[in-house]
């Protein structure tokens, strides 16, 4: 006989109640909370009382380990994320927005490993046999020895993989529409989610089959579900873009096989995604470089220099208290930023709107990019355009000093590789440094703003403006005089 529990879960971050309530305590959300019912088998208590462990061979630490083999599938962007290939029987997390692109990586990987002799199955949970064929068909991939199925119970795809010839890979699209028997709740639940991945989980130990799951994420961009997922599996990748640009971000959050900081750049195109060898190029392609607050940025993405362009915008304010926009960003560095720059530069923008973007779509993480910010907030401050052929980094401290940062000569090697010329880097890096390009060492933000504003353009006095624009107002004249054409347009913008 079948016993059954009852627990209240939190659907948004797996807590478990003994009974339900409103909020969830542990991530504060309101009416999250559902009752869940699993079946588990009945084990006489004598049995569950009487049995005793089997003792497990020591081993130490002293051996040789061999490399783990890998399953290329020949996709360099993502074999690159995922440590040089696949590695059996592992299992991998990919999360992203809805339409970024997840369905199209997964199939073009799946015919890539079949065209290299490897048994592949692709499971669908949530589009039937026709869509993912007609996906294929737009692809060109549809000569591709590649196993459809569209199916949902968990029980079921383990014995279908089970039965046959030895599969290789294996992707499930998408984790929240699996279900088992053991548990009695709805598809896309915490436990449903738990156990089937448990299930997954299990097989590609046994086996050495790669899994790959798909998993939906939630408006702040977290993986949906428990977390406990996320700990079950050895990759988790997260899959970025903005649907106003055609870049895509594969990035590693979680790899026990590889390195977690290494991104792959797709670009979508009408054949799907196609690689991008060189992100920075793509990144600086069509920039005005003769604009007032714009700084190229040279970054680290792993082991790969990346340059983007990082644009600011500084506005005089009408409102009580001033916005701050910021995107590819973390807003609380740009805050630093700002009050290092107002308390020991004398740079005073606690009257201004500041809007910064990365362009591109990329988003920064690093601190080494706090020159580049300063430099383009700086600039846009004073109408004064950076050298369009310096590339700027830099970590800034509050005492305003401006710190060394890792890795200076791979960002030097790749800005002399884009033809850059000259380099804005901080003074205490340059020891063992060989520098492609011509640098200017600054120690401070002092000096990076007072060389900026060396370079501003002059401004008429403000009483030679005022006056101007009160001579342009008023006077009724067609032929208004020569010094306040330059004001005519406005002061008729104005009256319309």
């Amino acid at each position: 006989m079948a016993r059954r529990d009852s627990s209240f879960i939190c659907q948004s971050c797996g807590a478990v109640y003994a009974r339900w309530q409103g909020k969830c305590e542990a991530c504060g959300g309101w009416n999250t909370i559902s009752e869940e019912v699993a079946v588990a088998a009945s084990v006489p208590a004598a049995q569950r009382s009487g049995r005793k462990g089997r003792a497990v061979v020591l081993e130490k630490l002293e051996g040789t380990a061999k490399p783990a083999p890998r399953l290329v599938s020949g996709i360099g962007e993502l074999d690159r994320v995922a440590g040089g290939g696949f590695v059996p029987g592992s299992i991998l997390l990919i999360g992203g927005d809805p339409g970024i692109g997840k369905s199209t990586l997964l199939v073009q990987a799946s015919a890539a490993l079949a065209q290299r002799g490897q048994r592949v199955v692709y499971v669908s949970g949530e589009e039937a046999v026709d869509q993912v064929r007609l996906r294929a068909q737009r692809l060109g991939l549809e000569k591709a020895e590649v196993g459809l199925a569209a199916e949902t119970n968990a029980e079921n795809i383990i014995a279908t993989l089970s039965g046959g010839p030895p599969v290789h890979m294996v992707v499930i699209d998408s984790i929240q529409t699996m279900w088992s028997d053991s548990v009695e709740s709805a598809p896309g639940t915490v436990t449903q989610v738990r156990t089937s991945a448990q299930l997954l989980v299990r097989y590609a130990k046994q086996t050495g089959a790669c899994v790959i799951l798909v998993g939906h994420v939630t408006k702040d961009g977290q993986i949906a579900g428990p977390r406990v997922v996320e700990h079950m599996v050895d990759a988790v990748f997260s899959f970025e873009g903005d649907g106003g640009h055609q870049f895509r971000i594969l990035r590693a959050q979680k790899n026990r096989f590889g390195p977690t900081d290494e991104i792959g750049v797709f670009e979508m195109t009408g054949r799907g995604l196609s690689e991008v060898a060189n992100p920075s190029e793509l990144f600086l392609s069509n920039r005005d470089a003769g604009a007032p607050g714009t700084a190229v940025f040279a970054g680290m993405e792993g082991t790969r220099p990346v340059l983007v362009e990082i644009q600011a915008l500084v506005a005089p304010s009408s409102l009580g208290t001033p916005r701050r926009a910021v995107v590819g960003w973390d807003p609380n560095r740009l805050s630093m930023v700002l009050a290092v720059l107002d308390a020991r530069c004398g740079v005073r923008l606690g009257g201004h709107d500041v809007y910064l973007n990365v362009a591109g779509g990329l988003k920064i993480g690093e601190p080494a990019a706090d020159l580049a910010v300063a430099a383009a907030l700086v600039s846009s401050l004073t109408g004064a355009p950076l050298p369009a052929d310096a590339v700027h980094f830099g970590e800034a401290s509050l005492t305003g000093a401006v710190r060394p940062v890792s890795q200076a000569q791979a960002r030097l090697k790749e800005a002399a590789k884009l033809g850059f010329a000259s380099a804005v880097i901080p003074s205490g890096g340059l020891d063992g440094l060989d520098p492609p390009v011509s640098v200017r060492p600054v120690s401070s933000l002092a000096e990076l703003v007072a060389g900026i504003a060396a370079s501003a353009p002059r401004r008429a006095p403000r009483e030679t403006r005022d006056t101007a624009m009160r001579e342009t107002r008023g006077s009724n004249d067609r032929n208004p005089p020569q010094r306040a054409v330059q004001h005519a347009d406005w002061g008729d913008d104005e009256e319309r």
